[in-house]
């Protein structure tokens, strides 16, 4: 969930205070945020079919949300109460559920709140370090995150930015020939089984597509130069 989507009415005010100072909350902006966030949660619980990837779902709002300093499995259990990231690690790599549906909703939620006529889509690309070659769609590109080649994955972003705020649209890995063109080895790692290959402006082309089917209000389009 991008963080920009909850910066609204109360939220606003009751996110902008926990981070700034957890020990003078007044009870109704914590209430004005447990709100907001039950609310979020609610949203995007029907592509999850289990119960514990439900909850684990939660665990991870919350530790985003969270003013702990690394976003990662163990401050993230620390902050839900679990003993371990086992849970959340297993969502996050080997549970089945509606990663495009998730991404509807999430779209849906956010339009709602930031959507206007005068808005601009930004497509962007980004990557993402990693190292050795089990990741789906790792490779070594060159990487502006580490201004070098480097071993990596890529993807495409669609956000949306309006006077209210913004908000990411939607998402695409970007796969190499050598990840399309060896099925199985895509299958391992959990990527698609098959799926052609699509240059990085392919991706863009193809989530501008989906915006506009989806009625997405925007005035203008831009991009960097990839």
């Amino acid at each position: 969930m991008d963080s920009s989507i909850c910066w609204q009415g109360g939220a606003m005010q009751a996110v902008q205070e926990w981070s700034i100072s957890p020990g003078a909350l007044a009870l109704e902006t914590v209430r004005a945020w447990t709100w907001w966030l039950t609310d979020v949660e609610r949203r995007l619980m029907p592509p999850f079919a289990r119960r514990e990837a439900r909850r684990h779902v939660g665990a991870s709002l919350r530790g985003l949300r969270s003013p702990v300093e690394r976003k990662n499995g163990w401050p993230w259990a620390a902050v839900s109460g679990a003993a371990t990231p086992d849970g959340l690690q297993h969502l996050l790599g080997r549970a089945q559920w509606a990663a495009e549906a998730v991404r509807d909703e999430r779209r849906r939620y956010g339009l709602a709140r930031l959507g206007e006529p005068q808005a601009v889509r930004v497509r962007d690309e980004t990557g993402v370090l990693k190292k050795g070659q089990s990741s789906v769609g790792v490779a070594r590109p060159w990487s502006g995150t580490a201004g070098r080649v480097e071993h990596g994955q890529r993807g495409v972003l669609l956000p949306s930015a309006s006077t209210g705020g913004q908000a990411v649209l939607a998402r695409a890995l970007y796969l190499p020939p050598a990840w399309t063109n060896a099925q199985e080895r895509c299958a391992r790692a959990g990527g698609p089984a098959t799926q052609p290959f699509a240059t990085q402006p392919q991706l863009a082309r193809q989530m501008r597509q989906r915006a506009c089917e989806a009625r997405v209000p925007a005035a203008w389009v831009t991009g960097d130069r990839v």
